[in-house]
């Protein structure tokens, strides 16, 4: 007879020398072997949640069945077990995966994990399905200078959750710089540290859909409920809320019930709240209690170490040289260069070509806009002084003489069109305020409409910051 637990351990074994001790620890060393059918082949784990479940199988089925495999044979099939209700057994529930597929199969009747949804009375508070993508965890997160804080931050919450000194915790970014992941990962950790905690993720968007479908229905108040019944609410894309006053006092209502009672709030937004538009005050002021913090445009280390990451876990052979190409010339976002990798990926394993520069550059050159000369403030207030013959610091300064003021102007306009700078940095830079720097946009654009010298003064500035 097949000692199940020794045979456990074996495995536990393998696994162990494939995984970071961190996540071995985290996830397998909670895990007993209960049961071991010899008829059937089937391993019967018993794992301490569902949550556990959707992790092994999102991150780590494959080291899991090779190592099952490799110790009970290759028919062996796999069956989780686990307390619906705390440590009851009772309440115990089994699901099983065969081999042939990643996806479960249900032995008898198991409970699944309830969906997100607003309009149904949650008195007794069950467990929630949180919406979190299993891929976007901390370890998939690459740092740099770049994001440093933001990251730092995100761990700080995940990991000390009774802490509230981050709350709410407002991030803003660009397209493409990891906002969604580290909300995700926040909620993750979350979920691996306390199982039962109620941890949702919403976009903004489905947030608006939700409270548009209980408007129609006369359902506000269970969706209020429901909202307010969430230990801590991951809401990504809040600037989708602009223009939209009804939902905004909604969640205005929302935000106020979960910061009073110590719930935890993750927002995100493409720039900061001073620079959101079409949102009322009193929840501008709101998102500025806590702490705001940026994640930039990911910096050269960290694309290097994405581009690293994403071969390693493709399995790609891609050398230095390529890697530092790559990296070079893909700067906008982790987006773009996550296009360029699955194209890689494309090329040698369905094409066979090996992946050297002339194939990346290629790739590059149909999927994105190779990297230009980056404009930054300082380097256009040192273009347009030097266009018309003016020392640059003149433009920091208080002078309201007609052809410097016209030249600063002038930098106000283009840092706000060419580097996508707000109102406000751009008034920072200058010493200005937010609406001297609005003007200043205004009368640029009439110049340019009406003086055709001024317009190619204009353009030829522009053309000479990129080259």
């Amino acid at each position: 007879m097949i000692n199940v637990a020794q045979q456990w351990n074996r495995c536990l074994d393998v696994i162990k020398a494939n995984l970071p001790a961190e996540q071995f620890d985290v996830w397998f060393a909670p895990i007993v072997a209960v049961d071991f059918d010899e008829e059937s082949g089937r391993v019967t784990l018993k794992v301490p949640s569902w949550f556990f479940v959707e992790q092994i199988e999102g991150r780590y089925i494959n080291i899991l069945s090779a190592a099952l495999k490799n110790v009970f044979g290759e028919n062996v099939k796999l069956s989780y077990k686990y307390n619906v209700v705390g440590s009851d057994d009772s309440s115990a529930v089994e699901q099983t995966e065969d081999n042939s597929s990643v996806k479960f199969k249900q032995e008898q009747k198991i409970r699944k994990p309830r969906v997100a949804n607003p309009f149904e009375r949650n008195d007794t508070l069950e467990d929630i399905d949180p919406q979190l993508n299993p891929k976007y965890t901390f370890e998939n997160y690459c740092s740099s200078m770049s994001n440093k804080l933001a990251l730092s931050i995100g761990q700080a919450i995940a990991d000390n959750p009774e802490v509230k000194t981050y709350n709410p915790l407002f991030v803003f970014g660009t397209t493409g710089v990891g906002k969604t992941h580290l909300l995700q990962a926040i909620g993750i950790r979350l979920k691996e540290n306390n199982p039962r905690m109620r941890v949702l993720y919403v976009t903004a968007r489905v947030f608006e859909s939700q409270y548009t479908t209980a408007s129609i229905q006369n359902k506000i108040n269970d969706f209020i409920n429901f909202y307010q019944s969430i230990d801590v609410l991951l809401l990504d894309d809040i600037q989708e809320f602009a223009g939209k006053m009804k939902t905004q006092n909604t969640f205005f209502h929302i935000f106020n019930h979960l910061h009073q009672h110590q719930r935890q709030l993750v927002m995100s937004s493409d720039c900061r709240p001073s620079d959101l538009d079409g949102m009322v005050p009193r929840l501008i002021s709101r998102f500025k209690w806590g702490m705001t913090v940026e994640l930039e445009k990911p910096d050269y280390e960290l694309r290097r170490k994405f581009l690293a990451m994403r071969a390693a876990q493709d399995g790609l052979k891609i050398n230095d040289e390529v890697l530092d190409f790559i990296a070079s010339n893909v700067s906008d976002s982790v987006r773009e260069l996550e296009g360029v990798m699955v194209a890689l990926l494309a090329h040698a394993t369905m094409l066979g070509q090996d992946i050297t520069i002339e194939l990346a550059r290629s790739i590059i050159g149909n999927t994105v806009k190779v990297a230009e000369k980056q404009v930054t403030f300082e380097s256009i207030a040192e273009t347009v002084a030097n266009y018309y013959n003016l020392p640059t610091d003149v433009l920091y300064g208080k002078s309201r003489k007609r052809e410097i003021s016209d030249a600063r102007q002038l930098v106000m306009y283009l840092a706000k069109k060419e580097a996508q700078m707000s109102s406000t940095s751009i008034g920072a830079k200058l010493d200005r305020t937010h609406a001297t720097v609005l003007h200043a946009c205004i009368q640029i654009e009439q110049r340019m409409s009406i003086e055709k010298d001024f317009s190619r003064e204009v353009q030829a500035i522009t053309a000479s910051l990129t080259q």
